[in-house]
């Protein structure tokens, strides 16, 4: 394996790297894998997931050897005021597997967020969240069993692109005197101070987070991938996403995909077993969707603000974000988190659910191939839930339930781990 790189003030552990050929990676059985306890909650949450695992990993036959890393406050503590440092961004990059906890972006820091910026740096364009429901775990509706989708949202355009400009500034006016004098659209605008920003959605990147979307589907037997999109308004944006995601599934994937209009052309709407079926839906229909028929949706690909509002609304369902998990992906890169924030309050409290984090270190180790310790880590912490031995959050919400701190729920699901 590769040898570790020198970093300023990060002392690499004993272990093997993490390498990325031919599309794949290729991860040994006792990798290194950078960890990011995170701001506030962080400092509970992470030590927590960080030895459930390990527990899982051991259990089935393999060592992390874990390789802390600094972002936001405690990166501050160590490199003179950087919220970022360099040393985070290289290890990340050269190990290519990592987690982090919530992080806070403080006032004046130069970000508009540390979880953005890394994500940008790293071109980490695909943001994936799985949802799906934990036995016991209190919800607000009905039957959420159904719901079980993953959504991948685009990570680097739309909004996230951060292109606009402040009402009452000189930038501003310029934009807004192209728009008027040369683009003709001054019809459009109303008078007085005004907000400009641009929405840019490319091909490129619409393409490589749709084949990211159907090649999970086709590797892990999901039936659907919806395009979730505005366009029926933003034509040559979101309209475009939609375009550009049916040529992908049109031009690529060949007989292993087919459209929602051939499905009912040439099969008279009965789902084939061989193929996935990629189709589309309008934004705001599809907030219906997910809660009138949630158990026809399975892979949901959307630009970046669709993706914001519909994957949190799928958490809702589930029981909310304090359980919610998610990953950063890119080309040989991951970098797993919680959807939640960092919640300064409870900082330190030992109170606080570290159901996230530790299912959203399940989706590093599913990404890494580890299926068989992410299977262990999903019943563990489901039998957990089940038992009502639970943080405060789910104890509130539950009958004779039994509540435990963050460390004795962590401790708790190791011993289920390890029996």
């Amino acid at each position: 394996m590769p040898s570790a790189p020198s970093f300023d003030q990060i002392e690499p552990p004993n272990g093997s790297t993490i390498t990325y050929e031919n599309g794949e990676l290729n991860v040994p059985d006792d990798p290194i894998i950078p960890i990011i306890h995170g701001d506030g909650i962080g400092q509970d949450v992470g030590p927590a997931a960080q030895k459930v695992l390990q527990a899982a990993a051991k259990a089935t036959g393999r060592e992390i050897n874990w390789m802390r890393v600094y972002a936001g406050a405690s990166a501050r503590d160590r490199y003179d005021g950087e919220n970022l440092p360099q040393d985070t961004v290289d290890a990340i990059k050269h190990y290519r597997v990592a987690i982090k906890g919530p992080l806070t972006t403080p006032v004046g820091a130069g970000f508009r967020s540390l979880n953005v910026a890394l994500r940008q740096t790293l071109d980490m364009y695909a943001n994936v969240r799985p949802t799906y429901h934990l036995e016991g775990v209190p919800s607000p509706v009905k039957n959420p069993q159904e719901m079980n989708m993953i959504t991948f949202r685009e990570n680097t355009e739309d909004v996230y692109s951060g292109i606009e400009w402040k009402a009452g500034t000189e930038d501003v006016e310029k934009v807004k005197k192209f728009l008027v004098e040369e683009m003709g659209v001054g019809e459009s605008l109303h008078d007085g101070p005004i907000g400009i920003g641009v929405k840019p959605i490319t091909e490129f990147g619409t393409k490589r987070l749709v084949r990211r979307a159907i090649d999970y589907a086709l590797e892990n037997d999901r039936q659907t991938v919806t395009l979730v999109h505005k366009g029926n308004i933003m034509k040559f944006t979101e309209g475009a996403f939609r375009d550009w995601g049916y040529e992908v599934a049109e031009e690529e994937y060949g007989d292993e995909v087919i459209t929602e209009d051939t499905l009912w052309e040439e099969r008279e709407g009965e789902l084939p077993e061989d193929a996935v079926v990629v189709n589309d839906r309008i934004a705001d229909n599809m907030l219906q969707q997910i809660l009138t028929r949630t158990d026809q949706y399975d892979v949901l690909a959307m630009p970046n603000l669709n993706g914001d509002y519909l994957s949190d609304a799928c958490g809702a369902q589930i029981g909310g974000l304090g359980i919610a998990p998610g990953a950063n992906i890119g080309d040989g890169l991951v970098l797993a988190e919680p959807v939640h924030g960092s919640a300064p309050k409870y900082a330190g409290q030992d109170k606080v659910n570290p159901t996230a984090l530790i299912l959203s270190g399940r989706l590093m180790f599913q990404l890494m191939g580890w299926n068989d310790a992410a299977d262990l880590v999903k019943d563990s912490v489901e039998a957990q839930v089940a038992s009502g031995r639970v943080t405060y959050d789910i104890e509130r919400g539950i009958e004779g339930g039994v509540k435990l701190a963050t460390s004795e729920f962590a401790d708790e699901i190791v011993k289920r781990i390890s029996s």
